[in-house]
């Protein structure tokens, strides 16, 4: 086993992050938990929720090989995030941005797991004041941050734009 001291992601049941969280917290083991808030929809009403920011992951700080196996122990913990031998050791530095993220109330629609564009793609702006306006995906740094060339005015312009206004222009 190549362990170190440090922060893990624990893989756990589907929707079980909490209890897993709380769990670990009554153990003695520090935990972390990132969580949005999100508005959860139904056919009678609004709530507000929060919910994990990475689905079936708590985050555990491990300082010995009793605390890596205990924490396993922990009712609904499955295992260790892995890639291929190694474990998935998250810094210090990547857990206080993750935290300082989640934790700004100014910040709104946060997403993980998302699609970026990939460079030459042709896609179809569908926010408007732009809706209709098809754009060549230049560059794409992460998902807000675009660069579109307009072919009909020579000119590139680089925008904030939501990666969900975006469609796929069909070729017909």
């Amino acid at each position: 086993m190549n362990f170190a001291i440090g922060w893990y992601a624990l893989y756990v049941k589907s929707r079980w992050e909490k209890k897993v969280y709380e769990s670990l917290k009554d153990i003695s083991l520090e935990s972390f938990l990132p969580q949005i808030t999100t508005v959860k929809q139904w056919s009678d009403r609004k709530k507000t929720i929060l919910k994990p920011l990475f689905s079936s992951y708590v985050f555990v700080n491990i300082n010995s090989s009793l605390e890596f196996h205990k924490a396993l122990s922990v009712n609904g913990a499955c295992a260790y995030i892995r890639f291929r031998k190694e474990y998935a050791k998250v810094t210090e530095k990547e857990t206080n941005q993750i935290e300082l993220l989640t934790g700004d109330k100014n910040i709104s629609d946060i997403e993980t797991n998302v699609v970026l564009p990939k460079i030459g793609e042709i896609k179809k702006n569908t926010y408007d004041p732009l809706n209709g306006l098809d754009c060549e995906i230049i560059k794409a740094d992460n998902h807000n941050k675009i660069i579109v060339r307009i072919d009909s005015l020579q000119q590139s312009i680089m925008a904030t734009i939501p990666s969900y206004v975006l469609s796929k222009v069909s070729i017909i």
